[in-house]
């Protein structure tokens, strides 16, 4: 499964990186590959200061090795070996009606000491960042999101829209990162799904991410913008940064694990502003992002 799963995402990070920059249409992906002293290594490809994406990585990594302590006390065990491999992009684009765009599809191998597999879990999901809200693109979305989950279980979307609605929310703010989307955690194999079922719905799930997105990024590019936007859509990605160094789990992760730092902070933007205080205006377009953000929404 750890092989068919790498060789997925390999596959993957090329189809993604490929499409991103055939819509951008100036910038490339430069790639710069890694080796993790421990076990391992990863693929970072990242874009910068294009006509659409003004930064964004889609990165890939395989590692493996002797439990880090952080893990060995999650897991309430004294030793063991691991291997997890997945695939994270975030894409920052340039324009403010253009939302930025995260997605993480991981898996994960615990070994005993005969190296016979103990556990292993899928985890993952994508999210939308809009600095202002054009509904139609949210419902997008969704319905694509939706649209995968329910190849695979009704139930699937609910569970992982509610999951990714509390886990992506800025409690010192009490507010919500985006709009939401998927996210799911330990899909492990269960009397009603094989790992090879995981696998198939995760899969999927990645195969969904490029319809989801792009028709957004090509419908909203061109639209003319302000230095007002750009403020607006800085000061929103001080909170994505407020995010992702105070609460995400998978940057605390690599952080604590002596993660390669580059990779793990690929996910901030370029430029951001953080003004004291600072209120949008009642009634306009920037204070109806943030009411949305405080009560998440059912956008299918």
């Amino acid at each position: 499964m750890k092989q068919q799963f790498y060789t997925y995402i390999q596959q993957l990070q090329d189809t993604i990186t490929s499409a991103l920059e055939k819509v951008d249409g100036k910038a490339k992906f430069q790639e710069d590959l890694w080796e993790r002293a421990e076990g391992g290594g990863g693929r970072t490809r990242v874009i910068e200061n294009g006509n659409v994406f003004e930064k964004g990585g889609v990165n890939i990594s395989a590692v493996y090795g002797e439990l880090p302590e952080v893990l060995r006390k999650q897991f309430g065990v004294e030793s063991g070996d691991f291997f997890a491999c997945g695939l994270s992009l975030v894409i920052h684009p340039k324009n403010p009606f253009v939302p930025t765009v995260h997605a993480n599809w991981r898996y994960f191998e615990m070994y005993d000491e005969a190296g016979e597999v103990v556990t292993q879990w899928f985890g993952g999901g994508q999210d939308l960042t809009p600095y202002y809200l054009f509904e139609e693109d949210a419902v997008h979305f969704h319905s694509v999101c939706k649209e995968a989950c329910d190849c695979h279980n009704a139930d699937f979307y609910k569970k992982y829209k509610e999951t990714c609605d509390n886990y992506f929310w800025n409690t010192h703010r009490n507010e919500a990162r985006g709009v939401g989307g998927l996210f799911f955690d330990y899909l492990k194999q269960t009397e009603a799904f094989t790992i090879q079922d995981r696998y198939n719905f995760v899969t999927e799930v990645g195969n969904s991410f490029l319809n989801s997105y792009v028709p957004i990024v090509e419908k909203r590019k061109e639209l003319p913008y302000t230095q007002k936007h750009k403020d607006w859509q800085e000061i929103c990605r001080g909170r994505y940064v407020e995010f992702n160094l105070v609460h995400d789990r998978g940057t605390l992760f690599g952080l604590k694990t002596n993660g390669r730092i580059e990779s793990i902070l690929m996910s901030l933007p370029p430029t951001v502003q953080w003004k004291y205080n600072y209120h949008p205006k009642e009634g306009s377009e920037e204070a109806k992002l943030l009411k949305v953000l405080t009560t998440p929404k059912n956008w299918v």
